[in-house]
């Protein structure tokens, strides 16, 4: 019992990391490492009764809290699809969490 409470406490995890949405801003990674993803949907179109997005900002950031905010922002990209979007997050996550990044 205590194993369910704990997984569900934890929400989405995406490649082992956690995956956050507040509105249409997407978190991906723990605020405990030096980097984490924002993603941003920036335009949506209706398919069916669904909305799919169709413009996705990608920024890789710094955690540091006492940058500004756009000083945290070491890299960023725009993608068509959420998908694509999630492609490059995780890619860009990984390389900078294992230190392949400034």
């Amino acid at each position: 019992m205590a194993e369910q409470k704990t997984a569900k406490a934890e929400g989405l995890i995406y490649k082992g990391h956690p995956l956050r949405r507040v509105d249409n801003l997407i978190y991906y990674g723990t605020m405990a490492e030096k980097y984490i993803i924002m993603m941003q949907i920036l335009e949506t179109k209706k398919s069916q009764d669904l909305d799919v997005a169709t413009k996705v900002s990608v920024q890789l950031q710094l955690t540091d809290s006492t940058l500004k905010s756009r000083d945290r922002v070491v890299k960023k990209s725009e993608k068509d699809s959420l998908y694509s979007a999630m492609d490059v997050a995780s890619i860009w996550l990984e390389r900078a969490l294992a230190g392949k990044e400034k």
